[in-house]
């Protein structure tokens, strides 16, 4: 598998740009949790799915209508909008929905915490630019061990357990998300908002036929109660984020692009202090300053190649 041939880049791909683009796109995601959490009391998870997938695709049609763009696939979009539908949406959402029910929430935030991990092993056999030199290295290990600070340290070990195989089909959510990051990367002269539509219409749509054929209408009969917060969930957390996190991984590179997901958390533990009072402990703190210090080093430390040899546009 080889890369592209190395091209330029326009504003946006320097470390600082790169770190501001990383925090705005997991300060999107992060009220996602909070949303499907309040949703999911009343809609299945596999509909909620299927909702937020479809209605994301579907407003981004619109936009994409509104600019005179086509938003049939053409070519090989209907490869890759079937390869990342697939890898980053259906398969590791269905696994998380299975595993769930067998082990604590915990434990499979833990295990889905290690994509940026198999991406750091994975990529360097794949990608020259990707290879990993001990400055990556040392920001990846800064950054996993923030992230795991701010989930609980230690005591989320002694307090997560749960059954072999939801453990087992929890591992493959992070593999398959790790899996379709790479994939964007080989895809040549990709625009991201068109890869972020592609994996939305190509998982909520399968999705939705499920759910359909298996529960009928009535899967989504509380959809009315929580049109708001469908709304908000598929747009602002959904299809936005996605936009940038394909741009992200585009420019930085799966290694470093993927540690995205450990600024979630952060994001979701200042939200909690922002609208509801809450503290801020001395573990939390550390954390935060451990995880911003590994993604400033792991990025800095990121080969000039990498950036060229992306081409991104809009």
């Amino acid at each position: 598998m080889s890369e592209m041939q190395p091209r330029r880049l326009g504003a946006g791909t320097g470390t600082p740009a790169l770190l501001g683009q990383m925090l705005l796109c997991s300060f999107l995601w992060a009220p996602a949790f909070l949303l499907m959490k309040r949703i999911g009391v009343d809609i299945s998870p596999l509909a909620l799915t299927a909702l937020r997938d479809v209605l994301g695709g579907g407003l981004m049609a619109v936009w994409f209508l509104g600019l005179g763009e086509r938003i049939l696939p053409q070519g090989r979009e209907w490869r890759d909008w079937t390869i990342l539908g697939i890898f980053q949406v259906i398969i590791p959402n269905t696994l998380t929905v299975y595993a769930l029910s067998e082990i604590t929430t915990s434990l499979a935030s833990l295990i889905q915490s290690s994509t940026p991990l198999i991406v750091a092993v994975i990529a360097p056999f794949l990608f020259a630019s990707e290879r990993m030199t001990t400055r990556r290295g040392v920001g990846i290990l800064l950054g996993l061990s923030g992230f795991l600070l701010l989930l609980g340290g230690l005591d989320l070990f002694q307090s997560s357990t749960g059954s072999f195989p939801g453990t087992l089909a929890m591992a493959g959510a992070p593999l398959s998300y790790a899996l379709g990051n790479i994939y964007v990367r080989i895809v040549p002269d990709a625009v991201p908002s068109r890869l972020a539509y592609g994996q939305l219409v190509f998982s909520g749509v399968p999705c939705l036929a499920v759910v359909l054929v298996l529960a009928g209408p009535s899967a989504f009969a509380a959809a009315p109660d929580h049109v708001s917060d469908i709304v908000i969930l598929s747009l602002m957390a959904t299809a936005v984020p996605l936009i940038m996190f394909m741009r992200i991984l585009r420019i930085a590179g799966p290694t470093v692009g993927t540690m995205v997901g450990y600024l979630v958390p952060l994001w979701t533990i200042l939200i909690g202090v922002a609208l509801f009072g809450e503290a801020l402990s001395p573990r939390e703190i550390a954390g935060a300053l451990l995880l911003l210090a590994g993604l400033v080093i792991a990025s800095a430390a990121r080969p000039q190649v990498a950036a060229e040899t992306a081409d991104v546009r809009y």
